[in-house]
């Protein structure tokens, strides 16, 4: 036996594949700049995600559909910007992102209530009792 194993770091949230679905709310408030989007993405949790992973989003978005964009030029001071705006296709992504994450939250829910009732309730090394 080489020892104790290295703990793993995994965020679960994360390998749900989120940043669509919070991506698609931001853009069902309204166009928006990718830069504002990104700042907006820490009241999901997603604050310290790369540019490029953001970037990469909306562009996979706008190739499915989801999501469409055009340069602002006249409203700037510096350079164009792209705007990003939510399809109708892009609506209905959202409403069935919405569905399936509240099924995962119910499944989540069920998973720590038997978790803490297992604790409580066990015998053993690893409980609470």
């Amino acid at each position: 036996m080489n020892g104790p194993r290295r703990k793993r770091e995994r965020c679960y949230l994360r390998s749900a594949r989120f940043l669509e679905p919070a991506l698609a709310q931001l853009l069902h408030y309204g166009p928006s700049h990718g830069y504002t989007l990104m700042e907006q993405l820490a009241e999901f949790g997603l604050g310290d995600l790369d540019r490029a992973a953001v970037y990469r989003a909306l562009r996979e978005m706008e190739e499915d559909g989801w999501v469409i964009s055009a340069w602002e030029t006249q409203e700037t001071q510096g350079p164009p910007r792209r705007v990003y705006s939510l399809t109708e296709v892009g609506d209905q992504m959202l409403l069935d992102c919405v569905q399936d994450l509240q099924r995962v939250r119910e499944q989540l829910d069920f998973f720590l209530s038997s978790y803490r009732r297992h604790m409580i309730e066990g015998e053993g090394e690893y409980h609470d009792a």
